[in-house]
C-alpha cells in the first residue's frame, strides 16, 4: 500500500468517525476516542439549551457568543405571556366548596332533649310562677299535681340560702329525723363491738363489728345506706376514705354519724333520719317525704326541716338567710312556698 493511500485511507476514517450520527442533534459528534477530550469546547447549541442571566451574559458579565439564539428562548415564552398570567385558585370559594358535603354529612351526636309530655304541660299551668304560695295552698297544690302517674312520687324541698359557699365558716351540714319520716327505711352498719355492737344489732343495724366489717367493706361490700361508727373505731375505720367517701358513706362527726351513744343513731337512721349539705350554689335539696302523706304530716316534716336549717345560720352570715323555699314531685313542677 502507497503513502497516497494511506494518506486517502486515513482521512476517510477521520471523516466517518468525526460525522453526526444519525438522530443527533446538530453539532453533536462521535469522540475519536472512547475517551473524553479535555480540550475540546462545548458545542455552541449546548449553550442555547441552558438559561442564561440578563439577555445571554456569562457570568463574568461579557457576553457570550451564542446570544443571538436567545430570542428563540423569548419566543417560546412570548405564547405564554400572550395567553396572560395564570388565574389564581380561590382558597375562600374551595373551601366554601367542600364545606357543602361536609355539612350535609355531619352527624348528629348525642341524643335529643325530650319534650315535655302532655301530663306536664298541664300541671304546668296549674301553677303560678310569678307567685308565692302560702304553706297551707302549696302543699294543697302539690297533692293535685301529683296524683296522676302509676308510683307514689317523693317530695323534695329545696332551700336557697344566703351564704357563700367558698367560705368555710359558712358551710351548712348536718342530719336531722324528720317527725313523720320521709316515708323509707335505711339499711345501717355499725363500727362498734361489745355491748354496743348488741345495742346497735337491736336498734336495726344490719351488720356490726370493727375488724371483720372494715374487711368486708374494703373488699367491695357496700350494700347499705348508713355507717355509723363508735370513736373509738375511727383510728381503723378511717383507712375506708377512699372506699365510703366518693359515695357518701364516710362516718362524720358533722352529720352525726360519729358518736359513742350508737344504739340511738343507729335507730335515727334507719327509720329515715336524713343527712344534708350545701351545693356551690348556696342551695340544699332534701326528702321531706312521699306524695301519700297527708297534707298535715308534709307540713310538719317541712316546717321542722325548715326551723333546722335556722338554728343553723352561720354568724358570718349577712342579709336574708332563707331567699326561697320550692317544694316538688318526683314529676311535677315546682311550686314556691313561704316558709317565714
Amino acid at each position: 500500500m502507497t503513502k497516497d493511500d494511506s494518506v486517502t485511507t486515513g482521512g476517510d476514517a477521520g471523516a466517518v468517525e468525526g460525522a453526526r450520527p444519525a438522530g443527533a442533534p446538530p453539532g453533536e459528534t462521535k469522540p475519536r476516542s472512547g475517551k473524553k477530550d479535555q480540550g475540546a469546547a462545548p458545542p455552541a447549541e449546548a449553550g442555547a439549551a441552558r438559561p442564561e442571566k440578563e439577555g445571554g451574559k456569562a457570568k463574568g458579565g461579557k457576553k457570550r457568543e451564542d446570544a443571538p439564539d436567545a430570542p428563540a428562548a423569548d419566543a417560546k415564552a412570548a405564547p405564554e405571556a400572550a395567553a396572560g398570567p395564570k388565574p389564581k385558585k380561590d382558597k375562600s370559594g374551595k373551601k366554601a366548596a367542600s364545606a357543602e358535603p361536609t355539612a350535609s354529612r355531619k352527624k348528629v351526636r348525642g341524643r335529643p332533649m325530650r319534650r315535655r309530655s302532655k301530663r306536664h304541660q298541664a300541671n304546668a299551668k296549674k301553677v303560678d310562677r310569678a307567685k308565692v304560695y302560702s304553706i297551707d295552698e302549696g302543699v294543697k297544690l302539690l297533692k293535685e299535681v301529683t296524683r296522676d302517674t302509676k308510683f307514689i312520687q317523693t317530695v323534695n324541698l329545696v332551700l336557697n340560702l344566703g351564704i357563700d359557699p367558698k367560705h368555710a365558716d359558712q358551710m351548712i351540714r348536718g342530719a336531722v329525723s324528720l317527725p313523720k319520716g320521709i316515708g323509707k327505711s335505711k339499711r345501717v352498719i355499725a363500727f362498734c363491738e361489745g355491748e354496743d355492737a348488741e345495742k346497735a344489732k337491736a336498734a336495726g343495724a344490719v351488720e356490726t363489728g370493727i375488724d371483720d366489717l372494715i374487711k368486708k367493706v374494703s373488699d367491695g361490700w357496700t350494700d347499705f345506706d348508713v355507717a355509723i361508727a363508735h370513736p373509738r373505731s375511727m383510728g381503723k375505720v378511717g383507712k375506708l376514705g377512699r372506699v365510703l367517701g366518693p359515695q357518701g358513706k364516710m362516718p362524720t362527726p358533722k352529720n352525726g354519724t360519729v358518736t359513742s351513744d350508737v344504739e340511738t343513731a343507729v335507730r335515727e337512721f334507719a327509720a329515715g333520719k336524713i343527712e344534708f349539705r350545701n351545693d356551690t350554689g348556696a342551695n340544699i335539696h332534701v326528702v321531706v317525704g312521699k306524695v301519700s302523706f297527708s297534707e298535715a304530716d308534709l307540713k310538719e316534716n317541712i316546717l321542722a326541716f325548715v326551723d333546722q336549717i335556722k338554728r343553723m345560720k352561720p354568724a358570718t352570715s349577712k342579709g336574708t338567710y332563707i331567699k326561697s323555699t320550692f317544694v316538688s314531685g318526683t314529676m311535677s313542677p315546682a311550686i314556691a312556698i313561704q316558709v317565714g
